[in-house]
């Protein structure tokens, strides 16, 4: 077994945060060394300064997670770091947060990974749907929970242990009842939702969406593809569009989906950026945000954005695990962008690409941050939509006819418009079920051509 701790002694003059807000990160490994870079960057997303680490390699003890002697070691870091929680990178059963509590000074919280990502999301849900998949989440990690509260509340004679409070058969019943209850509004927000994409595709749009893990670059990236002009929120054919996305060095900035209109040279793109992927995410935890990763589901294509400053290994890890999730019930076309090669010393791209051509084999390359390969990304997006059809219409020259005209050039792209003998001929390219709507709209123009 072997393990470390590390922390740096303080006092209350020279506290940078509140005692509650500074935390030790801890985490077991079975084998190997632990790594605690996200647990520590969760950590600050969630607005606590980390005073403290501790790692151990060995098996999981049933009662502690950790070692006895490790947990001592943690108390003792607590108390030198004046630490208010320890923050354990690991699924820390109740049992074990109970026990791991009982060693530590009084006051001081112990909080497992999923539960710090759920204090993430709480602070970055700002939508009624956000806030629905947060409480969603949270209610699906409590309530296997439940049980074993009331059990251990039962067994110590403290009905208020671990902050249940009395318990019986009714708490169980009205956690079920909340999920039902929120799994029906998600449900009615999602219908909302395909009809809203169903009539932006209706005005001619192509619906392209951002995926990969936290901290790829996907909102800088939908920034440097936007275009200069915002999509009109209150415009009737695209409501309730978001028209900014953050752009920060912290996980989770985005949270809900935040879509604006791309620049592109013919097609007209809504690109949607949603909360990235993070890794040993539970099966609860992802389904309590399915309604968001719908965004990406029924796009019509999707842009895999990796970080390509991570070490090989652990971008191949990472696709692979995308694609598990992508593959599943998405049936768009991906395409894999390698961004952040501002970061890559020369040659380093091509070794990548060479040694991930099997989960990548045709990525695109850009940096986000310089725009180099961005034109390209554009070309490739353009490429991999859905085939546009061909039409040419011959219309009288009337007022409804310069209408369709018009209405033509806003949801198709005009290759070619000529007037002569008081017709006008148009030869243009758009999505198939905007070609037909513009033949039956030229069918009602008398007298009219088409061909």
């Amino acid at each position: 077994m072997t393990g470390s701790a590390e922390g740096a002694s303080t006092d209350g003059d020279t506290e940078s945060a509140p005692r509650e807000r500074r935390a030790v990160v801890a985490k077991r490994v079975e084998s190997g060394s632990a790594d605690l870079t996200e647990i520590t960057q969760l950590a600050a997303a969630a607005g606590y300064e980390v005073v403290g680490e501790l790692t151990q390699t060995r098996t999981e003890d049933a009662a502690f997670m950790f070692g006895k002697g490790k947990v001592s070691e943690l108390r003792d870091l607590v108390r030198r770091t004046g630490a208010g929680a320890v923050i354990i990178d690991n699924d820390v059963g109740p049992y074990q947060t109970f026990n791991i509590g009982g060693e530590l000074p009084e006051g001081v919280e112990v909080i497992d990974r999923f539960t710090l990502i759920l204090e993430i999301f709480g602070q970055r849900a700002n939508t009624r749907k956000a806030q629905l998949q947060v409480e969603l989440a949270e209610l699906r990690y409590e309530l296997p929970r439940a049980e074993a509260k009331a059990s251990l509340a039962k067994r110590d004679e403290r009905p208020g242990f671990m902050g249940l409070g009395e318990y019986d058969e009714s708490v169980e019943r009205d956690i079920k009842r909340q999920i039902s209850e929120i799994r029906d509004e998600l449900e009615s927000i999602a219908e909302k939702e395909e009809a809203r994409r169903e009539q932006r595709r209706d005005s001619g749009f192509d619906l392209v969406a951002l995926a990969g893990y936290t901290n790829a670059g996907k909102s800088t990236l939908m920034r440097r593809l936007a275009a200069e002009i915002d999509v009109d929120e209150n415009a009737e054919r695209h409501p309730d569009l978001d028209t900014t996305a953050e752009s920060q060095d912290m996980l989770f900035t985005t949270l809900g989906t935040t879509t604006r209109r791309a620049e592109m040279e013919k097609r007209d793109v809504l690109l949607t950026d949603t909360v990235g992927f993070i890794s040993d995410l539970p099966h609860w935890l992802v389904e309590s945000f399915e309604s968001t990763l719908d965004s990406v589901y029924r796009a019509d294509l999707v842009l895999l954005v990796v970080d390509a400053s991570e070490p090989v290994e652990e971008m191949r890890e990472k696709l692979v695990t995308s694609h598990d999730t992508l593959y599943e019930r998405n049936e768009a076309p991906v395409v894999t962008v390698f961004n952040k090669v501002d970061r890559l010393a020369p040659g380093e791209l091509a070794d990548k690409r060479a040694a991930l051509s099997g989960v990548a084999p045709d990525p695109v390359a850009v940096s986000a941050k310089t725009g180099a390969g961005v034109a390209e990304l554009r070309d490739r997006v353009e490429a991999e939509l859905p085939d546009w059809e061909r039409e040419r219409l011959v219309l009288p020259l009337s007022d409804d006819a310069m209408s369709l005209v018009s209405w033509i050039h806003d949801h198709g792209h005009v290759e070619e418009e000529t007037y002569a003998d008081d017709q006008v001929t148009l030869d243009f390219e758009a999505k198939p079920s905007i070609v037909a709507r513009a033949r039956s709209k030229a069918a009602g123009l008398a007298p009219a051509e088409s061909r």
